[in-house]
């Protein structure tokens, strides 16, 4: 993310010029956009012509400045871009004052957002400028008969390739230099800046020296580190255990994994903890939040007046950061914010018990 321009403006708010420059920074900004916001960009919009100039033909798209006042924001994954629905308050069309209207936000799109700012967000926005430097990092996990490839991003983790067939003997056999060189090739086509090569047994070793002997120069981006399974549960042991920490100096997931499993560790022995919106708002009120987990899915439909909890959660985010505690916002699209979300949507690590 790369923050262009930050001015003040009426009210105690502030506008701040962003542009996009990943996917993941997309996600970012459909975390810190909300509803009543105002965000301004350029766009292309389809305009009516006059029936008496020209037959209506549906109408043809202009390029236009507009500035709306949120009342929607979807993050669209797969269309790779960010969809921001409102009302059009200001524009370079006096006649489309007041219309509906979509701003399609992509990669390089620049955006400018005006609000009153929650510190998390600000703190959301400072880590995606931050994280523009860290390296790409993929994660394959390999046993006998099978491999999945996983890149990590800040939203989550997205599966690109799952590999399988039969192995061993018999008419059906499948040679497992079959799977290596197919891991191999989906790897090669991968633009990451290290590779995570995980598994149970001897299998990944194996597959490692098929690629060194294969494609010697991807097999220089590649660390092995042992896992008990493959796929989803392997990828979870390789943030678990930090190999992608030290590839990547921060990664929000790995951090995301680490919380979540001291909080149930606390849970299964009986450490002081709070989850769920009325026992974590009461650790507020008495300054016993060591560690804030909150998800953002909850904190946004909370931020946009949804019925998700009936709390503050701004408030506790604040209380939590004045009484020197930590705030971690987690995605949902990813396992650790998936059990979060069983849990309430929120929880707190606590300093002491409050009952």
């Amino acid at each position: 993310m790369r923050i262009a321009e930050r001015q003040p403006v009426e009210g105690g708010g502030e506008r701040i010029t962003v542009v996009p420059e990943s996917l993941d920074d997309l996600w970012h900004l459909s975390h810190v956009i909300d509803p009543g916001d105002q965000v301004a960009g350029d766009t292309t919009r389809r305009i009516q012509r006059n029936e008496e100039e020209l037959r209506d033909t549906g109408g043809e798209r202009e390029h236009l400045w507009v500035k709306l006042d949120v009342e929607d924001v979807e993050f669209a994954k797969f269309a790779n871009r960010l969809r921001v629905s409102g009302v059009i308050a200001d524009c370079s069309r006096e006649d489309q004052l007041g219309l509906h209207h979509t701003i399609n936000v992509e990669e390089h799109t620049e955006l400018d957002i005006e609000k009153v700012w929650n510190p998390d967000q600000l703190d959301r926005l400072k880590e995606a400028e931050e994280a523009a430097d860290n390296p790409d990092v993929a994660i394959a996990t390999v046993e006998e008969g099978q491999a999945y490839v996983h890149t990590i991003a800040q939203y989550g983790t997205d599966e690109r390739a799952s590999i399988s067939g039969p192995t061993g003997k018999g008419d059906y056999a499948r040679p497992r230099e079959e799977l290596f060189e197919e891991l191999t090739a989906v790897l090669t086509r991968l633009d990451v800046d290290a590779i995570v090569l995980a598994g149970p047994g001897f299998t990944k070793q194996d597959a490692l020296d098929y690629i060194e002997d294969s494609a010697p120069e991807l097999a220089e981006s590649i660390t092995t580190v042992d896992t008990s399974a493959v796929g989803d549960r392997g990828v979870h042991e390789v943030l678990k255990r930090g190999a992608v920490e030290e590839i990547q100096q921060e990664t929000r997931i790995a951090n995301e994994a680490e919380l979540i499993d001291e909080l149930t560790e606390r849970i299964a022995t009986d450490e002081p903890v709070a989850y769920g919106p009325d026992e974590v708002a009461e650790a507020a009120d008495y300054g016993a939040i060591e560690h804030l987990l909150v998800l953002d899915e909850h904190l946004r439909s909370e931020r946009s007046g949804g019925d998700q909890w009936d709390l503050d959660a701004d408030r506790i985010i604040e209380t939590t950061e004045q009484k020197g505690g930590g705030v971690t916002v987690f995605s949902g699209e990813f396992d650790p914010g998936q059990q979060l979300s069983n849990l309430g949507g929120i929880a707190a690590l606590l300093r002491y018990r409050i009952s």
